[in-house]
């Protein structure tokens, strides 16, 4: 099974936003996890990843802060503020209507 950027890219926010639900994270950890839950079928670009962190703090569904590892670089760790919880929210039931949508065209 192939699965195409395409139809992934404009859910990139919302798979952060879930990861971040579990708990805070970095960007990395998110990623490896992306990469896990698909086999190794799908990750985020570098570029992508740190330009979505940075549209979701902007628009205030996510905030920052620094790591305090006593080893190695310091990370940039992402929280999910209320907004991003109410919009994750919002965007996966969005994404289960498209769904459904879609299961009755293809």
């Amino acid at each position: 099974m192939s699965i195409t950027s395409d139809l992934l890219r404009g859910h990139t926010e919302t798979i952060i936003l879930f990861e971040l639900m579990k708990g805070d994270s970095y960007g990395y950890a998110i990623n490896k996890v992306i990469k896990e839950k698909t086999n190794n079928m799908y990750e985020l670009k570098e570029a992508t990843l740190y330009s979505a962190f940075r549209r979701l703090e902007k628009l205030e569904l996510i905030t920052s802060y620094w790591g305090t590892e006593g080893v190695g670089a310091r990370r940039r760790y992402y929280t999910i503020t209320e907004l991003g919880k109410k919009t994750y929210k919002k965007n996966k039931e969005d994404w289960e209507e498209s769904k459904k949508i879609i299961d009755s065209l293809i």
